[in-house]
């Protein structure tokens, strides 16, 4: 099911023109659990976390292929 889940949010992503986070927001009710989620994120900087780790990880490969 979340396999599933992805690949469809990709697709829409893909087909909306739209980017991620505007299609988020159009479905994310106002003070509801998922914003409430998304505020802890928020707060814990979650997207530099996520950044930070793919930016390492990129690093590490161009490393093993050399």
């Amino acid at each position: 099911m979340v396999s599933q889940t992805m690949i469809g949010a990709a697709k829409m992503v893909s087909e909306s023109g739209k980017d991620a986070k505007t299609l988020r927001e159009n479905v994310t009710s106002p003070n509801g659990t998922t914003a409430a989620a998304l505020s802890v994120f928020d707060s814990n900087k979650w997207h530099e976390i996520v950044y930070q780790a793919m930016k390492a990880a990129k690093e590490r490969s161009q490393e093993l292929s050399n």
